[in-house]
């Protein structure tokens, strides 16, 4: 008997499928990935002596989380294809696809920065923003993390503190480099 939870639902819409069937340590490991590199672009944007374009940059932020999720995905493939098992097959894509997390950790990002496009602020209040929201939820996922793993409140905030410090350490370079 088919197992709809594995199949999306009883219509089986396949994007559905493919969430379901995600380890959660995959969403972590892809989502906190997307949130460092959101953060490390972002701090990068903010170049002394430059004018500001947050449409042009906030497109490649995106562009940059879907090469890096891309890429990310087919050194799976090609590390399977390494392994000895040739064929190509369906679960390769899947690999792929599977770095979905990544560009969706991004995504808070670009509507910060898509604020400035509108003119609601600047362009470097979206980024400290940006830098301020992901260092939050960095410490969430860490201790969402650590929660999901049965450790209890003083432990799983320990490991969002630590999983914040990369945020406080890229907002820290920001304010030294900047």
């Amino acid at each position: 008997m088919p197992d709809h939870a594995d199949s999306g639902g009883p219509d089986g819409v396949a994007p559905r499928a493919i969430v379901r069937r995600q380890p959660p340590e995959q969403w972590l490991f892809s989502g906190i990935y997307g949130l460092v590199l959101a953060s490390a672009l972002v701090a990068a944007l903010d170049a002394g002596g430059e004018e500001a374009d947050p449409g042009a940059d906030t497109l490649w932020l995106l562009l940059t989380a879907l090469a890096s999720s891309a890429a990310h995905g087919y050194a799976h493939v090609i590390a399977q294809r390494a392994s000895g098992d040739g064929a190509a097959t369906t679960s390769r894509l899947r690999s792929v696809l599977t770095e979905w997390p990544l560009v969706v950790a991004v995504l808070p990002t670009v509507g910060l920065l898509l604020a400035s496009v509108a003119g609601w602020w600047t362009e470097e209040a979206a980024a400290d923003a940006a830098l301020l929201f992901n260092t939050a939820a960095l410490f969430a996922l860490g201790t969402w993390a650590a929660r999901t793993a049965g450790h209890g409140w003083p432990s799983s905030c320990l490991a969002g503190g630590l999983d914040m410090l990369i945020g406080l350490v890229i907002i820290l370079a920001n304010s030294l480099i900047h």
